[in-house]
């Protein structure tokens, strides 16, 4: 699918506006065809998953390079109309420059909205120091404005994934974020409902997204009444699919068995689904 800037554009506005009032679910893809599929049920915009897509080349969550996956962010936008949020990692650079030389690629790709993270990859010491942190922040809102100013900017604080779960350092970050200009503030680990209320109320009336990749026993109504305004699922469809793969696969290998084939999805719908004519039209 060839893009015009129109388009684009359109889908940023589109994304934005889903960001206003409300609370909307935007599921993780990892590829064209999962992206098709959740099109279909009918959610409004979706997130890449960097550890989805990783796991579909063969590498683990991380392991890619600045270009394959703003290969896989144009991959992304092209596979359907809705507007497409960038898990963008760190921004694939240390330095402040280093992420808006990033942020302005990744806007080229034509996606809605991307976020950055603050976390090192090293156990030891997995944060960023939140003044590095601010200011990588500001360059990513700086390059986003030169390129126009309607790519939604995400900033993500990993206290609760990378083994630092402070949620007082979390809402600092948060805030300084928000002030150094995130549109959109998101804590990946975050679980509990007091948790959730203390994140919306300490960065409100900026937009929170919040992780849901595993059971809970929250619904979407119960979420909407703590305040969030979008839920991510991050690599939870991706773990599914790998989960029903794998079950199937080690059924063959160690059983002989093709007892994981039964719940198995129909070649007919599947057919249907990504037929040519099926397929979204250039505007």
């Amino acid at each position: 699918m060839t893009l015009s800037s129109s388009d684009i554009a359109a889908r940023r506005r589109a994304f934005k506006q889903l960001h206003a009032t409300g609370c909307f679910v935007i599921p993780n893809p990892w590829d064209t065809g999962s992206a098709r599929y959740l099109k279909g049920l009918g959610f409004k915009a979706l997130a890449t998953t960097s550890s989805g897509c990783a796991w579909s080349l063969g590498h683990a969550d991380g392991d890619l390079s600045r270009e394959v996956v703003l290969a896989h962010l144009r991959e992304m936008v092209a596979a359907t109309d809705l507007p497409v949020n960038a898990d963008f990692e760190s921004g694939f650079a240390s330095d402040p420059q280093g992420v808006a030389d990033s942020v302005r690629l990744a806007i080229e790709t034509g996606v809605a909205g991307l976020s950055i993270e603050d976390s090192t990859g090293d156990p030891a010491d997995p944060l960023l120091d939140i003044e590095v942190s601010v200011a990588r922040m500001r360059a990513a809102r700086h390059a986003i404005d030169r390129a126009g100013g309607d790519t939604l900017l995400v900033g993500r604080a990993e206290n609760f994934i990378v083994g630092r779960p402070d949620l007082d350092d979390t809402i600092a970050r948060l805030k300084a974020y928000a002030e150094a200009g995130a549109d959109c503030l998101y804590a990946p680990g975050i679980r509990t409902r007091q948790q959730i209320e203390i994140v919306v109320a300490a960065v409100a009336p900026k937009p929170v997204n919040l992780l849901v990749g595993s059971t809970s026993e929250l619904t979407m109504h119960d979420i909407a009444a703590l305040g969030v305004r979008r839920v991510s699922v991050g690599g939870a469809l991706a773990r599914a699919a790998w989960g029903g793969f794998m079950r199937a696969a080690r059924g063959l290998a160690e059983q002989g068995r093709f007892g994981g084939f039964a719940d198995a999805a129909s070649g007919v719908e599947l057919n249907a689904l990504f037929r040519e004519d099926a397929r979204p039209s250039p505007r």
